[in-house]
């Protein structure tokens, strides 16, 4: 039996991302989101216009999307809370944010040079993805929310977890992302099947058009 509800927040189940920018005296911000979603070669984050992350990114339309495994998530708790921007904005003091300019360090964690981006890599995150702005799409008109399209352009993944004896496919069972279920973290369970959706040694994943034939969507 089903019930009309009404809920705060709709997160179903996305992946913790650590978002690493360049400020504009040189220094790199880092900051967790888990508003992300992946078609083909290209991500689309959600996040407010009026965070540092998203003014580095326009400014420098560049960044590098850094996923987490579940080990990390103490590392990724130390960075809640704080910001880039300073002073830190009423909305966000008012939440207890606090301003921050060492977030890798405060965090634990490792920058590591980019090969095509100015923005660091996290070391410790098995999955490093350097990206570039596409477009700024509005969301949620007029709040300050939008939705960020980046291409990513280099992919840096840890030997571990790559299939053996094929190098350029990252072994499922072997990835286990963070997830933010509902403003709480997660792992993944074991397999439960085989998927025909979108299988990684065959086709192209299946898409099925939508009603006006304009374009895919997953089915």
């Amino acid at each position: 039996m089903h019930k009309v509800i009404e809920p705060k927040i709709l997160y179903f189940g996305t992946s913790v991302v650590l978002i690493s920018t360049m400020n504009e005296d040189g220094t790199p911000n880092l900051s967790p989101m888990s508003s992300a979603w992946w078609l083909n070669q290209s991500c689309m984050l959600g996040m407010s216009r009026k965070s540092k992350t998203v003014q580095n990114l326009i400014r420098e339309r560049e960044c590098v999307l850094s996923l987490p495994s579940i080990d990390l998530i103490p590392a990724v708790d130390r960075l809640t809370l704080l910001t880039g921007s300073n002073p830190v904005p009423d909305s966000k003091a008012q939440r207890g944010y606090k301003y921050e300019a060492d977030k890798f360090g405060v965090a634990g964690l490792t920058p590591l040079p980019s090969l095509l981006v100015q923005a660091p890599r996290v070391k410790e995150c098995p999955v490093q993805l350097e990206a570039k702005l596409v477009k700024l799409h509005p969301f949620e008109e007029p709040s300050s929310l939008v939705a960020i399209e980046v291409r990513i352009e280099k992919i840096h993944i840890e030997e571990k977890l790559l299939m053996n004896g094929n190098p350029n496919y990252i072994d499922p069972a072997k990835w286990n992302p963070m997830i933010m279920n509902f403003c709480e973290y997660f792992g993944l369970s074991e397999q439960l099947s085989a998927s025909k959706l979108a299988p990684v040694f065959g086709p192209d994943p299946v898409f099925i058009a939508d009603h006006d034939g304009e374009g895919p969507r997953e089915g």
